[in-house]
Parts: structure tokens; C-alpha cells; sequence
């Protein structure tokens, strides 16, 4: 019945799991996060609070040069005085960023900034934290775009780990999920009819098919990524 469910993407039984995490993450990662907007949020607010000089600063190998094919994406690792240059820039710069934001706030009796002014000048790779609350329909969106290999590391990563508990607490729907979703795939009308084609023994062509450049490639890709 769950893998029935899943595959005719009846969402509702799915919606009457729900799960809430307490996260601890960089802002940068936060603000891509939260585009995930079916959740509910409950996020540390420094308008009230003086947050933690705690800084993400990426592992050598995750310092990438921009994609030069992709404008969302990472390219050649950078190597040795360049990757250097680059940590160094990173941890001096949050260092300051802390500093300055300490020297600006309101403390004790001292005259100073107030907090929600003060944290303006925060670096995007401060950690915040916040109380995350999803239903498992809209979960399993979340884990097919965030745990999906294109995705950004940084969040890929908390993706990772939330699959790994939803594994556990929910086995069967996570399995169906897996099936459907992670490792399925969705063909359009126009592909159906060339695989249609194909298995026929037809030369089929993308200018047969209709298809443009890109969905020609992604069909492609289909049977060939799984090779």
C-alpha cells in the first residue's frame, strides 16, 4: 500500500507523519534552506540574543572555482598558495566581522549598538540555529532536491544525515521513496513515444522526437548515467 501510495503520489497519508529538528547551521545554508516554505520555522533570533563566534570555514576540499558550465555549480579544487590565500581570507574576515559586532553591542552599562542593529554586520557564515518542523510528504521534497548529488555540498550534507533518520523511522516509506523518487525518473509524453520507438528498433533522431537540446541530453542521460 505505502509503495502504491507513493507511486500514484497520493500525498495525503504521508502528511499525517510529521517530524521536528533542531538544527544548527551556517546563515548562508539557512537562507537556501528556508526556500523550503511548507515547514514551520522557529530560528534563534539575535534581535535577542548575542550569537556564538562560530564560523563554518569549508575543508580544503570543498574550495572550488566557480563552474565554468554551470553557473550554480563548483569547478577545479583550488591547490596550494590560492587555497591558502582563500582560508586565510575566510577566517580573517569572520574573526573581524565578530569583533567589530562585540565592540558595537549594547553590554552591561556601557552605551552601545542594539542587537538588532548590531547583527547587520555578521558574516553570512555564522551559525544560527532553529527549531524545523515538516510533514514527511513535504520531507521527502525536501530530501529529493537536497540529498540529491547536483545539490550544494553544505546542505547536502544535512540532507544526508535527515535521510538517514527518516531510514530509520520510517523504513518502508523511505524505501518507497528511494524507489520512486531518488532513483526513479519521470519521462514526458514526447519521450515516451521515441522509447516507444526505440524498443520498436527505429533510428530515432532529437529532431524526430521534438525534443529540444536539453530534454534530448536528459533523456539521453536516462539510460546512459545508469550504464
Amino acid at each position: 500500500l505505502i509503495r502504491y501510495l507513493m507511486r500514484h503520489w497520493h500525498s495525503t497519508p504521508f502528511e499525517m507523519c510529521e517530524i521536528k529538528l533542531h538544527v544548527k547551521l551556517p546563515v548562508f545554508v539557512a537562507r537556501q534552506w528556508i526556500r523550503h516554505r511548507t515547514a514551520n520555522v522557529n530560528e534563534y533570533s539575535a534581535r535577542y540574543s548575542i550569537l556564538d563566534r562560530e564560523f563554518y570555514i569549508p575543508e580544503p576540499a570543498q574550495l572550488a572555482a566557480q563552474s565554468t558550465v554551470n553557473n550554480q555549480g563548483r569547478g577545479a579544487v583550488l591547490e596550494g598558495a590560492e587555497a591558502a590565500r582563500v582560508l586565510a581570507l575566510l577566517k580573517s574576515d569572520a574573526a573581524q566581522m565578530y569583533d567589530h559586532y562585540e565592540e558595537m553591542l549594547s553590554q552591561d552599562d556601557q552605551q552601545g549598538l542594539a542587537r538588532e542593529l548590531a547583527r547587520m554586520n555578521l558574516p553570512m557564515n555564522i551559525y544560527t540555529q532553529w527549531y524545523w518542523k515538516t510533514d514527511l510528504h513535504n520531507l521527502f521534497h525536501f530530501l529529493r532536491l537536497r540529498a540529491d548529488a547536483h545539490a550544494q555540498y553544505e546542505i547536502r550534507v544535512y540532507a544526508e544525515a535527515i535521510a538517514q533518520m527518516v531510514a530509520d523511522w520510517v523504513p518502508l516509506a523511505f524505501g518507497a521513496f528511494e524507489d520512486y523518487r531518488m532513483g526513479g525518473v519521470t519521462l514526458s509524453s514526447k519521450a515516451i513515444d521515441a522509447l516507444k520507438r526505440m524498443l520498436k528498433g527505429e533510428d530515432v533522431t532529437r529532431e524526430s522526437t521534438g525534443m529540444s537540446a536539453g530534454e534530448w541530453r536528459e533523456f539521453k542521460g536516462v539510460w546512459e548515467d545508469r550504464a
